[in-house]
C-alpha cells in the first residue's frame, strides 16, 4: 500500500512538473499552474526524497522502483524549470530595462534563489476613500511626502474582483516610496465600457484635487493593472491624452478585445466570449466601437506613455500573444517599452512575489517606476 501512494505522489508530482511547460487544460482550475511555476522550487525536495527512498528499497521491488525514480526525478527537474528560465532572463532584464527606460542602479538581482526566503513587506497604513458614494479606493500611504502614485486597478475578468485584491504587491510598492491607489470600477455585466474607463478617470481627477492633503504629485501617475485591470490601464492610458499619467504597466492583460474575441472558443477556461459580450454589449459586429475603443492596439501612438507589460507564454486565461502584439505597435510608434516574456509562466504569476515569475516583476517594476517618475 505505501509503495503504491509514493508511486501516485511521484506521479503527481510530475503531472505538476509539466505545467511548467504546458498550459493548463481548459477542465482544469488554472491556478494549479501558479503552483507548478511560482511555488514548484519548494517541492523539488519531496521529489527526491521519493526518488531516493524509492532507489534504496528497490530490492525485490519489481517495477515499482523504477516507475518511481523516474518521474520523482524528471519531476524534480521540471519544477526546477521556472527557476533556471528566471535566472537566464533575469541576466539580460537589466541590459533590456536600459536600453527601454535609461539607466538605474538596483538594489538587489533580477532573481536569486535567495530571495525564496524573504518575508513579505511590512504593511504601510492604509486608508479607505470615497471618490463617488459607490466608488471606494484604498490609498496606501507613501513613507514620503509629494509621492508618486500607483494607481492598482484589479482584475477578475471585468465581472468580478475588488480593490483588496493581491495586496501584498501594494505594500511592497508603498514600502519603496509610491503611494498605491487601489481603486474601485463598475462591473459588467450591469455597466459596459466604457464605464470601467470613466471610474478610472474620475479616481485620476479625485486624487489630484486632494494631492497636497493626500501627499502625492498630482504630476506622477502610472497606472497599473492585471489581466482585465491591464486591458483598462492600458485603453486608459494610451487615450486620455494626460501628461500626468507617466506609465502604463499591465501584467498577463488582452491588448486586442477582438483579436481575442475571434481567437477563442466559447468554452474557453474562463468562458471568455461571453465575458467580452457582457462587458462590450454586444460582438465585435455588433458593438465594434466599444471592442476598438477598449483595445489598446488601436491607441498607440507616439505620444503614449511607457510601458512595461509581463506575460506567461503558457496563460490559459489571457494570450501571450496580446502582449506580444502590443510591444511590435509600441515599437513601430517609438514608445519607451519593456516586454517581459516569462516562458513557464501562467496567469497571476506574480501572487508569489519571492518566486521565478515574482522576483522578475518586482525587479522590472521597480526600474520602471524610478524611470518614469524622475
Amino acid at each position: 500500500m505505501l509503495r503504491f501512494l509514493l508511486l501516485l505522489a511521484a506521479m503527481a508530482l510530475f503531472t505538476l512538473g509539466l505545467l511548467t511547460v504546458y498550459p493548463v487544460p481548459d477542465w482544469a482550475p488554472w491556478k494549479v499552474g501558479i503552483l507548478a511555476g511560482e511555488f514548484g522550487h519548494w517541492l523539488v525536495a519531496a521529489a527526491l526524497s521519493l526518488a531516493t527512498f524509492a532507489w534504496f528499497a528497490r530490492a525485490g521491488a519489481g517495477w515499482w522502483a523504477g516507475a518511481t525514480i523516474v518521474p520523482a526525478l524528471v519531476a524534480g527537474g521540471l519544477l526546477l524549470r521556472p527557476s533556471w528560465q528566471a535566472w537566464r532572463i533575469g541576466a539580460e532584464l537589466p541590459a533590456q530595462l536600459s536600453a527601454a527606460f535609461g539607466p538605474h542602479s538596483p538594489v538587489r538581482a533580477p532573481f536569486s534563489p535567495a530571495a525564496f526566503f524573504e518575508p513579505d513587506s511590512a504593511p504601510v497604513p492604509v486608508r479607505t476613500l470615497l471618490v463617488t458614494p459607490d466608488l471606494p479606493l484604498d490609498l496606501y500611504a507613501a513613507p514620503r511626502a509629494a509621492a508618486p502614485c500607483v494607481i492598482m486597478i484589479h482584475g477578475g475578468g471585468w465581472d468580478s474582483g475588488d480593490r483588496t485584491q493581491l495586496a501584498h504587491l501594494n505594500h511592497w510598492i508603498a514600502r519603496r516610496g509610491y503611494a498605491v491607489a487601489a481603486i474601485s470600477y463598475r462591473l459588467a455585466p450591469q455597466h459596459h465600457w466604457p464605464a470601467q474607463r470613466d471610474d478610472v478617470l474620475a479616481a485620476i481627477a479625485f486624487l489630484k484635487s486632494r494631492a497636497p492633503e493626500l501627499g502625492l504629485d498630482p504630476a506622477k501617475f502610472i497606472l497599473f493593472g492585471r489581466s482585465a485591470g491591464g486591458q483598462i490601464a492600458q485603453a486608459v492610458g494610451y487615450t486620455a491624452a494626460d501628461p500626468a499619467i507617466r506609465g502604463v504597466v499591465a501584467l498577463y492583460a488582452p491588448s486586442d478585445l477582438i483579436f481575442g474575441y475571434v481567437n477563442t472558443h466559447e468554452n474557453d477556461a474562463i468562458k471568455s466570449p461571453a465575458l467580452m459580450r457582457q462587458f462590450l454589449g454586444g460582438t465585435p459586429e455588433t458593438a465594434r466601437a466599444n471592442y476598438e475603443s477598449a483595445s489598446a492596439i488601436f491607441h498607440v501612438t507616439p505620444r503614449s506613455p511607457p510601458t512595461l507589460l509581463a506575460h506567461g507564454a503558457i496563460d490559459t486565461l489571457s494570450w501571450h500573444r496580446h502582449s506580444e502584439r502590443l510591444a511590435v505597435r509600441l515599437r513601430e510608434a517609438r514608445v519607451a517599452h519593456a516586454y517581459v516574456a516569462l516562458p513557464w509562466a501562467t496567469h497571476g504569476f506574480e501572487f508569489n512575489l519571492h518566486g521565478p515569475g515574482g522576483q522578475l516583476t518586482t525587479f522590472a517594476l521597480e526600474w520602471f517606476l524610478a524611470a518614469v517618475t524622475k
